[in-house]
């Protein structure tokens, strides 16, 4: 039977000595044999629950959640399986950043100018996703773009600027949310939230955490933005406002 001490089977993996000591010590991971003074012993076995581990953790799973999938009987299989079509969706994210990069290429061999206000811009935007999402929150919110296809983001911008305008106005005319004008626009909000966010709350709270961090945000007033937020958040709290796809009565 074939074995790996920790040191060992940390330096073959490129995990390290402390990572393998947590997994053991949360249960995720713990080896199947000590050494009679007590030093951890890992089988073949653990070696295939490590593997796991990593691919899920590649995947975006937390620990815990990946304690319960495996807790749950996942197979070996298709943890594997769902890890190369991450990696496959990740070649094609970085290939589609290639082919950007050579249309901007081209631009600037055939000397297009690109105005530095549209430059600054790009950088602003780029910075600031890298700084407030990670890069699985990234991964998705590109998915959710080719989900949505160009055509239905291009009406969502133009249907942003107009719900905000409506939005303003029952604000600043003190318009109880709880009415159902505000109502409505309170549903309208979060239906055009849930098809940037694709429902999911950890992208809901890093996009909150861009507007609650930033003066400005695309040119937006980022403090005007937090108000008319806390605005339609009153209006939900004040009603049953149905999400996309629910039924109203």
């Amino acid at each position: 039977m074939r074995t790996w001490k920790v040191g060992e089977l940390a330096k073959q993996t490129g995990l390290t000595v402390r990572t393998l000591h947590h997994y053991d010590q949360i249960g995720l991971l713990s080896p199947s044999h000590r050494t009679a003074a007590g030093h951890r012993l890992y089988a073949e076995d653990d070696v295939g629950r490590l593997q796991q581990i990593v691919s899920l953790r590649s995947l975006g799973f937390a620990l815990d959640d990946i304690r319960a999938v495996l807790r749950d009987g996942m197979a070996p299989l298709e943890v594997v399986r769902m890890h190369a079509a991450r990696l496959r969706e990740q070649i094609q994210a970085q290939q589609r950043l290639a082919d950007r990069l050579d249309r901007v290429a081209a631009g600037l061999h055939a000397a297009i100018r690109v105005s530095p206000d549209e430059l600054i811009h790009a950088i602003e935007e780029t910075t600031r996703m890298e700084q407030y999402y990670t890069p699985e929150q990234m991964q998705q919110l590109n998915q959710r773009r080719e989900i949505l296809g160009d055509d239905r983001i291009r009406e969502v911008e133009g249907e942003w600027p107009r719900l905000m305008d409506e939005v303003r106005t029952e604000m600043r005319a003190g318009t109880d949310p709880a009415t159902p004008r505000v109502q409505e626009l309170a549903r309208r909000w979060m239906g055009l939230l849930a098809e940037f966010t694709g429902g999911d709350p950890g992208i809901e709270r890093s996009a909150r955490a861009v507007w609650d961090s930033e003066s400005t945000v695309n040119g937006m007033d980022a403090a005007e933005m937090r108000e008319m937020m806390g605005y339609i958040g009153r209006a939900k709290a004040a009603g049953p406002t149905s999400e996309p796809g629910e039924s109203r009565s």
